[in-house]
């Protein structure tokens, strides 16, 4: 078996890949958790690349796109979890917090340090795991939810300013937006969302900026990228699709050679 998920109702999900899997799903839609059993994971933001090794643990802001890759190291699988915590049990527990003094520049990406409590509480939900059954119920997956919260709001101060944030995007710059995160390739309506535009809004705001529709903009911006990277960075082409927004390798070659009139493999570096 090469891959293995479970999920429980109340938001705890563990995975285990015993080959390099590319995770597709890259808008993170909660605030999440996740933890690292064996094996390592790559994550890729907009401006940058952060790795979890076994035994670290990250705190994700929502509403931002990340590119997650999973790699078995040292014959192990990649064995992580990751606890979802829901705007609505966010919003019920902070009701009764003193209210929190907001920074200006609020995080979106928390590593919480290596510790001996977190280390205990991830593997007791393991134990629970280990038996390759779903959490017995979902009382017990939200009390470790809430365990889980109590923690990181311990280790980091900088937890409750991430966490606590219920606010939908407002409206951006569109040009700017798009210029960083062409390479994720979630629904052109995502992209209004995180804009902060309807979907009407946003597709005439993108006519306006680029002269075009948004998909025919972000093909050939995705095709332009892949070919920067095979030729510049000597990628091959079985990664640059991916890296560049592409979901499909051989619908990927087909549209590179429509556009370019020659095969991404042909530009390789001899």
């Amino acid at each position: 078996m090469n891959s293995t998920n479970y999920i429980s109702q109340a938001g705890i999900f563990f995975s285990c890949n015993e080959k390099r899997e590319f995770v597709t799903e890259q808008m993170v839609p909660e605030h999440l958790l996740t933890y690292v059993y064996s094996g390592k994971i790559s994550v890729t933001t907009a401006n940058n690349t952060y790795s979890l090794s076994a035994g670290q643990a990250a705190l994700f802001g929502r509403n931002q796109l990340a590119k997650f890759s999973k790699e078995p190291m040292n014959n192990e699988a990649c064995r992580s979890v990751t606890i979802f915590f829901t705007q609505q049990s966010l919003q019920k527990f902070y009701a009764a917090q003193t209210p929190i003094a907001r920074t200006a520049n609020r995080p979106k990406l928390l590593f919480l340090k290596a510790n001996e409590e977190l280390d205990s509480l991830f593997q007791s939900i393991d134990n629970q795991l280990d038996s390759k059954t779903i959490l017995v119920t979902d009382e017990q997956a939200q009390q470790k939810t809430k365990d889980a919260l109590i923690l990181i709001r311990k280790l980091d101060v900088r937890a409750d300013d991430l966490l606590s944030d219920f606010s939908e995007p407002h409206k951006i710059d569109l040009a700017g937006f798009m210029q960083t995160h062409f390479m994720f390739n979630i629904p052109i309506s995502k992209f209004a969302y995180l804009t902060g535009r309807s979907l009407a809004t946003f597709k005439r705001d993108f006519n306006k900026v680029f002269g075009t529709s948004p998909q025919r903009w972000l093909t050939e911006k995705r095709l332009e990228q892949a070919h920067f990277l095979i030729a510049e960075k000597h990628q091959k082409p079985s990664q640059a699709f991916l890296d560049a927004g592409f979901e499909n390798l051989s619908h990927f070659s087909k549209t590179f050679k429509q556009f370019f009139g020659y095969n991404p493999s042909s530009i390789l570096p001899q």
